[in-house]
């Protein structure tokens, strides 16, 4: 079994604008919680950076960040955990996605870019959306880009004679999200109101090698974990590959990002 990847916020945050514009896309569609104040988890809450953006919306709430990633979790830690402005307050705890069960109701779940990581995660939707208080939500969004260059060019290195008995099953690919159609049907079985969309962003990235700085935060985590000293070797035959398929322009250089949403209403 691969090793669980190792988290870096500090890598991760360096793309923080372009990473936190989807979450504020998804919760520009959510609806009005039904309890003030309110009970929010955000699942997966990374480096705690968008978390913040739901004391915004809902100062008075009593919103906890959920993470498996103790790097994660003390950059939440240091940077936002405390009273909010509107007199709710924003913790941080250990959770793992896979195994998570709410012990208490909430009004909100929300998951930004988490669920990828959670293999069968639709199944776990039943104890989530059960968990919400009536007129409730439940919110994510995941990236569905695992057929683009930057992760069908991860896989055929990893697959390829030199890294195989070493990376054979360490990325995944067509279990790691669903169709936006399947997720309509998951959230629409269980009795809820559900809105479910997808979008591609050109993200115009700066610097030399964006493509590549970008995925050092995220999809490329197992395989620096995995590899560990001998990773660099792995990023500098991918870093050529991604070079050919990425090509700097004049402005910057244009990484599409394909990204499926969803939010779903418990019946009041």
């Amino acid at each position: 079994m691969p090793t669980a990847p190792t988290w870096d916020p500090g890598q991760y945050l360096r793309h923080a604008g372009h990473r936190a514009r989807p979450f504020a896309d998804l919760l520009a569609r959510v609806p009005a919680l039904p309890r003030d104040p309110a009970r929010i988890a955000d699942l997966g809450c990374g480096p705690g950076n968008v978390t913040v953006l739901l004391a915004d919306r809902w100062p008075t709430a009593h919103i906890t960040g959920y993470d498996n990633s103790p790097e994660m979790l003390d950059k939440a830690h240091t940077d936002h955990e405390g009273p909010t402005r509107g007199g709710g307050g924003l913790d941080f705890a250990h959770a793992d996605a896979r195994h998570w069960t709410p012990a208490e109701p909430y009004d909100l779940i929300i998951s930004n870019a988490t669920l990828q990581w959670v293999p069968g995660h639709a199944h776990r939707f039943p104890d989530w959306i059960g968990a919400l208080t009536p007129g409730g939500t439940f919110a994510f969004q995941v990236p569905g880009n695992f057929g683009s260059p930057s992760h069908r060019l991860m896989r055929e290195i990893a697959h390829s004679a030199r890294w195989k008995d070493r990376l054979g099953d360490t990325l995944r690919h067509d279990d790691a999200v669903l169709t936006p159609e399947a997720y309509l049907e998951h959230l629409t079985a269980l009795g809820c109101t559900a809105d479910v969309w997808e979008t591609t962003y050109l993200h115009l990235l700066e610097g030399e090698d964006p493509v590549l700085d970008w995925v050092k935060g995220t999809g490329l985590r197992p395989v620096l974990t995995e590899l560990g000293e001998d990773a660099e070797d792995f990023v500098t035959e991918y870093r050529a590959a991604l070079r050919q398929e990425y090509p700097p322009t004049g402005h910057g250089t244009v990484f599409p990002f394909r990204r499926v949403f969803a939010v779903a209403t418990k019946k009041a």
